[in-house]
């Protein structure tokens, strides 16, 4: 599950929301599952609570199961499955699995 991080950019390839990109605001890998930004919104009912005097109808982002997205390659601009290298000294970087491009900048 280490091949999407928080603020990756990704495209959303199954559901209400396919084909749209957004930038990763949450990882949960024990459910796994993603909070992308001002995609999967949802309402949620509000009541009135001590920091926030007004309650009603509040809209948020919701999660989208990592199985249906994929990341975006910085390079070529394309949704793309994650491969691995490891470079001199042990450290372990994300590589586009279509241009050869490293993901991870450093």
């Amino acid at each position: 599950m280490a091949s999407i991080r928080k603020n990756d950019t990704v495209m959303v390839i199954a559901g209400k929301e396919k084909g749209k990109k957004g930038r990763i605001l949450s990882v949960n890998p024990g459910k796994g599952r993603v909070i992308v930004e001002k995609l999967n919104i949802i309402k949620k009912h509000q009541r009135p609570t001590q920091k926030q005097k007004q309650g009603g109808i509040v809209e948020k982002e919701g999660s989208i199961n990592i199985s249906n997205i994929m990341l975006i390659c910085g390079r070529c601009e394309k949704p793309t499955r994650v491969a691995y290298n490891i470079l001199e000294g042990g450290k372990k970087v994300r590589v586009c699995k279509n241009c050869g491009e490293a993901i991870d900048k450093g």
